[in-house]
Order: structure tokens, then C-alpha cells, then sequence
């Protein structure tokens, strides 16, 4: 089911499946923001990404002494989560683990997605909580596709990522299976912007390790509109989109854990995470996207 929430500026809508945001509309020109979701292109609009980011190793775990088989970018995405408040401005959505989750994951958790409306910017938060495992580690990311053109006067060339200074941005390497390699590259050196091209995703995503950057933007370069996001605090920022060209959207995506790796171990608690919860404890992170026409 969907739900609305809106003000002056914006107009949000949440899908509970997933709890993916499906729609932003800039309300004083109409135009919509997020992808479309067309599966010709790409079926999905902002997925959450949990309990892990990447594909897993050999795409299976072991957790508990099971092992698991695990899709790409794990679960949440793909299942019903609750919608547990409204109110003018924001909505909230938890996900428990339930007998959807647990044959594919085998943990106890509260995964919890509050997305708030302040002027053009929306916020985001997603929260995780540890019920009553000993530990519980996970992976999270935000995967969140914006539409490209802005409007039909313009094209792929017309559009950059823009830093907040200059950045050298160091990328981790999954090529070509999805998974680390050990290896590494610079997208570009000391460099304001990287401009967008047909052919930038050609090898898929760019995983940029530690900016120093505050804020990754997609801006259109003679007017000035843009998508803004604040990645401060990510350790890793992907940039990606589907391979149709021209481009129809571009992914800003700020991640606290990284894929599997090639060769790497199989059991879940060997696997890097975002972070490590005993029982009773809490985490969160929060996504802030602000939309400038």
C-alpha cells in the first residue's frame, strides 16, 4: 500500500512493500524526481538495502551453523514492512523479523524507516535494533534513483556530480562479478565534478571510498537545479545506473558496509559490518536528499 505526505514544496510517497520511496513531486513545477521505476530500465524507484549491501560471497552465508542462500542487496526491500504513524509531515514504517525474514536470515531484529518532509529536502532515517540476539551485525545502504532529464530540453551531457571541494575519489573495485577483488582506482583526480556520461556506468557502479566531501550533488550545469545528498559520516558513496542508454536516472548511493568478497569467508560473522548491537541496543543513520528547481 502507498502513502502521502506532503507540504509546500514536496510531495512524498512510500510504498510499504519495501518501504521504498516511489515518488517525490516538486509540486510548484510538477516535475517528479525518483525513477519510475520502468522494469524495461531498472524495476526499482529507492530501495532500502538490509542486512547486507553487495552480493554475498558465492551468494550464500553461514549464520548460525545454516548455511543461507542470499540474494543481492538482501531482503528488506522485497518484503511488507508496517506502516506504524502518520502525521502531516512524516511517515514511519517497522519491519520485524517474521517468517518471511528468518529463512533468510536468522536473526531477531527492528528494522525501522521514518521519512520526514522539511521544505525541499526529505530526510530519511533508518533505525535498527537488537530485540534479544547476543550480537547482531548487519550491512545497510540507501539506493535511492533520481530521474534524468530534468526536463526534455536537455540531455545526459548537461549533467555532473559535484562535490563540495576538490575530490580524487578513490573507487574499491567489484569488477567484473560484483564482489571485491583487492583492487582499486581513482574515478578521477583533484576534480570539483565528474561529468555524466552515456558510457560512465558502463562497467557498473563507482564505489568511492571516504570523501572528504559533505555533500554528493547531481546538478544540471547551466541553471543550477540539482539533487543534493548529504553523505557526510558514509564511508563509502556508490554512484550507478542501469545500462540503457541515454541514462534515464542516476543512483547517489551512501553505504556503511561494502559487498562480499571474491574469495572471502562465508560465515556471517566474519563478514564487515555497519555495526555490531548487543541486546537492547540501537543504530541508526540518516539520508538527507534536498531537490533545488
Amino acid at each position: 500500500m502507498q502513502y502521502t505526505i506532503e507540504n509546500d514544496i514536496l510531495r512524498l510517497t512510500v510504498d510499504s512493500l519495501g518501504a521504498e520511496v516511489v515518488s517525490v513531486i516538486h509540486k510548484p513545477t510538477g516535475a517528479e524526481m525518483i525513477w519510475s521505476g520502468d522494469p524495461a530500465v531498472w524495476g526499482r524507484h529507492a530501495p532500502i538495502l538490509f542486512p547486507y549491501t553487495g552480493k554475498l560471497t558465492g551468494g550464500k552465508m553461514i549464520a548460525k551453523g545454516v548455511e543461507y542462500q542470499g540474494a543481492q542487496h538482501g531482503f528488506a526491500r522485497d518484503v511488507e514492512h508496517t506502516m506504524t504513524r502518520q502525521t502531516d509531515d512524516t511517515l514511519e514504517f517497522e519491519l520485524h523479523a517474521n517468517a518471511q525474514t528468518l529463512p533468510k536470515w536468522p536473526y531477531a531484529f527492528v528494522l525501522r524507516s521514518t521519512f520526514v518532509l522539511e521544505g525541499e529536502t526529505v530526510h530519511h532515517t533508518l533505525c535498527v535494533e537488537n530485540p534479544v540476539e547476543e550480537q547482531l551485525r548487519f550491512g545497510i545502504g540507501y539506493h535511492p534513483a533520481f530521474a534524468l532529464p530534468f526536463d526534455d530540453r536537455h540531455t545526459t551531457e548537461d549533467y555532473e556530480i559535484r562535490f563540495d571541494g576538490i575530490e580524487s575519489p578513490l573507487c574499491v573495485s567489484a569488477m567484473p562479478n560484483g564482489l571485491l577483488s583487492g583492487k582499486s582506482y581513482y574515478l578521477a583526480r583533484n576534480v570539483e565534478a565528474i561529468p555524466l556520461t552515456d558510457d560512465l556506468f558502463d562497467n557498473d557502479s563507482h564505489c568511492m571510498v571516504n570523501l572528504r566531501s559533505q555533500h554528493v550533488s547531481i546538478v544540471e550545469k547551466d541553471t543550477g537545479r540539482s539533487v543534493i545528498c548529504d553523505v557526510e559520516g558514509y564511508p563509502y558513496v556508490l554512484i550507478w545506473s542501469a545500462l540503457k542508454k541515454p541514462l534515464h536516472f542516476v543512483c547517489i548511493e551512501p553505504w556503511h558496509s561494502l559487498p562480499g568478497e571474491e574469495d572471502g569467508p562465508l560465515e556471517w560473522e566474519q563478514r564487515p559490518c555497519a555495526a555490531s548491537l548487543k541486546r537492547g541496543e540501537s543504530w541508526s543513520t540518516t539520508l538527507s536528499t534536498t531537490f533545488v528547481r
